[in-house]
């Protein structure tokens, strides 16, 4: 791996653009990651525990964070968890543990994505790109829009179209729709949305309220809502919306 990064060091390029948070404690690794990025035109701030990472989070306000699990002072799992606390940064946790269940519990906490070790450094980066795509509005755009195959969320007019019809939302109909289609394959508990519906902490009198809001929607955006191919049960969890478009 040094070998790797000496080879490197040379073709750096850095330009001001967006900035990646990495937090791992293996100093190479890091330094891998952060240079394969700096390559790209990143910014990268490195953390080699987690109380360093919350600090650096804090201070650096970061367009993205790749976060190991496996981390000192710390573990990555509750940085997830305190960073969803006030913020909605995207998350790509980087871990040896592969499970189905260990990627589910990162996504249910809020990650958006799951990268295995071992992994190439170059992936990485594409996946990098990719989640800032699904979470940024592109550059020079007069006005923010959510896009999934014919599923079109204007953020600015407050807006949604399928196929280019208009859809009409209710306020609680849009929340929801703003959360799922800003993290396609995050899969969000009920809580979760429930806070979205009600951030002010309103007395809900309606049990499932939230599967109550999501059957609405799904009336309204699925070809055939009793089969939905946007919004994902993920059974004894919550929803999730699907990471690409149907064929």
């Amino acid at each position: 791996m040094k070998e790797e990064i000496n080879n490197l060091q040379g073709a750096m390029t850095p330009t001001d653009n967006k900035t990646i948070l990495i937090v791992e404690d293996d100093e190479n690794t890091s330094s891998l990651i952060a240079l394969y990025l700096e390559r790209e035109g990143f910014s990268a701030v490195t953390a080699g525990d987690g109380e360093t990472a919350l600090d650096l989070a804090g201070k650096h306000n970061p367009d993205l964070v790749i976060l190991d699990l496996m981390i000192p002072k710390v573990d990555g799992w509750e940085v997830c968890r305190r960073l969803r606390r006030t913020s909605e940064v995207p998350v790509i946790m980087l871990t040896a543990r592969g499970e189905e269940i260990d990627r589910v519990a990162g996504l249910t906490l809020g990650a958006d994505d799951y990268v295995v070790k071992p992994f190439s450094p170059r992936e990485l980066v594409a996946r990098v790109k990719a989640v800032l795509r699904r979470t940024s509005p592109a550059p020079g755009e007069g006005k923010r829009r959510l896009i999934h195959g014919p599923i079109c969320l204007d953020l600015e007019k407050r807006r949604l179209s399928v196929n280019k019809q208009p859809v009409s939302l209710t306020p609680h109909e849009y929340a929801l729709m703003v959360a799922l289609m800003a993290s396609p394959g995050r899969i969000f508990n009920r809580d979760e949305l429930l806070d979205r519906l009600y951030p002010m902490g309103e007395a809900v009198v309606i049990d499932r309220v939230v599967d109550v809001h999501i059957g609405k929607v799904r009336q309204k955006i699925e070809p055939t809502p009793a089969e939905p191919q946007y919004i994902i049960t993920v059974r004894g969890i919550g929803y999730r919306f699907a990471d690409r478009p149907p064929e």
